[in-house]
């Protein structure tokens, strides 16, 4: 009897630590703060209920300025779902299909000709990444365009790989721009971020007024400022509440229909029958029937994360402006585990 008691007991015990031990998501984003390794906005959602909103450290540095919720960040390679979710608005519309060449909406270099835009949407197409022009202050897609018609080649033939490249998503804002008659900041804002009520997100260009707009930071809190020009690939600055907006909208297919919302998060299948793990501007991970979709961006001194859980109503948003400071898969990991 006494040793029942003694191992009820201890099952209590562990119980009782087990407990004390699960973290909420906001003991994370302190941590993380409190050791310097966080400077930004996180907001996490559980199951479609806010669980951790939050804003801490500063917007800009010099001047002492705090950010708050209302801080807009520069999110980096996010951006590309704006470009796929217009692109397939587009294809709603049938003012394009998926399969057709690109070329045959915008000009490109002849060994590009062939490339379609479902293979620069799932980063199949071969075409070269414009990433040692990336230091270039004030680059602007004209630029890029003009660097790609100076190449002989792709990288690989169509399908046969994956590699990610956002010169291809370059390409595909102007070929949103061709067939919407507007530029890819006004078609982008009339679509999504003004149908969305998105009040704090914007499309960057050189005479954007950004009210409380972050600046960038290296980690050594020394100006690392965002200072190219092109859109598509990038080019936008948001809040994790906006960005959450956008997100519901995905789940509730208020942009896009409920077909297309499924093919954005189909894996691409290459020739050799594989799947990639990327779909439609989101990197694809299914486990046991368990399927997130999530991004990352990173671009001087910013850095941007972007996890759903597809099933759950479940999402993490962290913008942060202050580079390399922040680990971010360390943090995606152990923010997933407080919601789980």
């Amino acid at each position: 009897m006494k040793t029942l008691r003694g191992n009820l007991l201890a099952a209590v015990s562990v119980i009782i630590q087990l407990v004390s031990c699960t973290q909420h998501p906001k003991d994370i984003v302190n941590e993380y703060y409190t050791k310097g390794a966080l400077n930004g906005s996180v907001l996490v959602v559980e199951n479609g209920k806010v669980v951790c909103d939050t804003a801490l450290g500063l917007r800009n540095i010099e001047k002492g300025l705090k950010a708050d919720k209302n801080t807009a960040f520069y999110i980096a390679s996010l951006s590309k779902s704006f470009t796929a979710t217009a692109i397939l608005i587009l294809e709603q519309k049938s003012l394009l299909k998926l399969d057709d060449k690109a070329s045959a909406f915008t000009a490109l270099p002849e060994y590009a000709k062939n490339i379609t835009i479902r293979q620069l949407l799932n980063h199949t197409s071969g075409i070269k990444d414009y990433e040692d022009l990336f230091s270039k202050k004030g680059l602007t897609n004209q630029e890029v365009m003009q660097w790609l018609f100076q190449l002989k080649n792709l990288d690989f033939t169509p399908d046969s790989g994956f590699k990610y490249s956002n010169s291809g998503y370059i390409i595909l804002s102007q070929i949103i721009e061709k067939i919407s008659g507007k530029t890819f900041s006004a078609f982008i804002s009339e679509q999504i971020i003004t149908s969305l009520k998105m009040t704090n997100t914007y499309v960057y260009e050189t005479d954007t007024v950004i009210p409380n707009r972050a600046l960038g930071y290296n980690q050594h809190k020394k100006p690392d400022d965002y200072s190219i020009l092109t859109t598509g690939d990038g080019g936008i600055y948001s809040t994790p509440e906006d960005l959450f907006k956008y997100d519901q909208a995905l789940r509730n297919n208020t942009l896009i229909s409920k077909q297309n919302t499924a093919l954005m998060f189909t894996p691409a299948k290459l020739s050799n029958g594989r799947n990639s793990s990327y779909g439609l501007a989101w990197f694809l991970e299914d486990k046991g029937g368990d399927r997130t979709a999530m991004h990352t961006g990173g671009l001087n001194g910013f850095r941007a994360l972007f996890w759903r859980d597809l099933q759950h109503n479940s999402c993490i948003i962290v913008l942060t402006n202050q580079g390399d400071a922040f680990p971010l898969h360390h943090f995606l990991h152990d923010i997933r585990k407080t919601i789980q």
